[in-house]
């Protein structure tokens, strides 16, 4: 990247907050277009985003997880869908800087403005080994982002090691399918795709559990799955604070009138219950992730038992604000039934929460690990592994 200004995490910080009222006054044509719109895209480009978790030798933040939490947290509590479509996109974008050969680095970063990769994580395709790469075959659901982008990240398995490894190709290579009509988070763009034996270079492939970047700093030692913890725990933070500050707007704003919410004991008992999981579930994302984040700091790693309740962490606030979610609706009435803020984010949140990162496994791992029932167990995904 060619740029004479240092990109960081603080300055992005300060770049999402800056640019929540634009992002607010758009959300709901993005809903409707299925799409960000391009002064956004622009502005998110203008700003950065796209490199928060670039390596910072090609120009990227680096950002630290707890200022990376922030930046989701206000860029969700202004649209849902483009918090979800930046952090996607700086994940698999700034891990491609990190773990990406040379050759691969050279050709994605030579542009004036970072490239957008997207694509998907899960759901294996199938790597054929062919002369110094691979012919990469399958079909691969919910690829986030993947209408803002010029790159493809996504998952297959080289049958013949049988590792699973992450390709990363050109846009152009793929067959996009259009389907995404959903429920919410309509303006992710996150439709299908099939790959049919692709060549992929050796450059632009690496081990999909990698935590050993080729270039960046401490920050790429938690590999791609903690990153992904990352993203999904400050979208969940946004989401539900932007839902109880819009009921708490609303009550406010029908004050004085007789029967309304506001002179209700038992609204005002409901609302402390929800402020109290919404500051339950900030504090635990944000302890453990500012354990982490002085570990790097320190030049180590996440402990097993950090890496676990990472992972509880997320699925806790992701369940906290799902129950957020509903009860804002049921109390705010009418009005969530209607076209606005408060209907796109509860229809938001319930498509959020049917990522696999907070399924009910990650619940049942967690527990078995914290209760002490499984001993020399090490986590690789969302999944303990016994020791070999």
């Amino acid at each position: 990247m060619t740029s004479t200004v240092e990109l960081t995490g603080t300055a992005l910080l300060a770049s999402a907050r800056e640019l929540q009222p634009l992002l607010r006054s758009s959300a709901a044509g993005h809903d409707a277009a299925g799409v960000l719109s391009a002064p956004v895209v622009d502005a998110l480009h203008r700003h950065g985003f796209f490199g928060m978790w670039t390596p910072a030798a090609l120009g990227g933040a680096e950002a630290d997880p707890v200022t990376s939490l922030r930046i989701g947290q206000a860029l969700a509590e202004a649209d849902p869908s483009c918090a979800w479509v930046v952090g996607a996109a700086a994940l698999a974008t700034g891990t491609g800087g990190a773990y990406l050969g040379d050759d691969a680095v050279e050709v994605l970063f030579a542009g004036d403005r970072f490239p957008v990769v997207a694509g998907q994580g899960t759901r294996p395709g199938s790597a054929v080994p062919d002369g110094d790469g691979h012919r990469l075959s399958g079909a691969w659901s919910f690829g986030s982002g993947l209408r803002h982008a010029q790159w493809i990240h996504t998952l297959g398995v080289d049958e013949s090691a049988g590792e699973a490894r992450i390709f990363v190709l050109p846009v152009e290579q793929a067959e996009l399918i259009d389907n995404w009509d959903v429920l919410g988070l309509r303006a992710t763009a996150s439709i299908d795709y099939t790959l049919d034996g692709v060549h992929v270079p050796s450059a632009f492939s690496h081990p999909a559990t990698t935590e050993t970047p080729l270039r960046g700093g401490p920050l790429f030692g938690l590999g791609i799955i903690h990153l992904a913890l990352i993203v999904h725990s400050g979208w969940a933070l946004g989401v539900s604070r932007r839902m109880l500050d819009e009921l708490s707007s609303l009550v406010r704003d029908r004050a004085g009138r007789p029967g309304t919410l506001a002179e209700s004991p038992r609204f005002h008992a409901s609302y402390g219950e929800l402020e109290g999981a919404w500051h339950g579930a900030h504090a635990f994302v944000h302890q453990v992730w500012g354990e982490i984040t002085d570990a790097l700091a320190s030049g180590g790693r996440p402990t097993h038992d950090q890496r676990t309740r990472a992972r509880l962490a997320l699925h806790h606030a992701t369940w906290a604000a799902e129950r957020i979610s509903g009860e804002v609706y049921q109390a705010a009435g009418t009005t969530a039934l209607r076209a606005g803020a408060l209907q796109m984010y509860f229809r938001d949140m319930h498509a959020g929460s049917q990522h696999f990162l907070v399924g009910a496994g990650t619940a049942e791992a967690c527990g078995r690990a914290l209760a002490g029932l499984a001993d020399g167990h090490t986590w690789e995904f969302m999944t303990l592994v016994p020791p070999t």
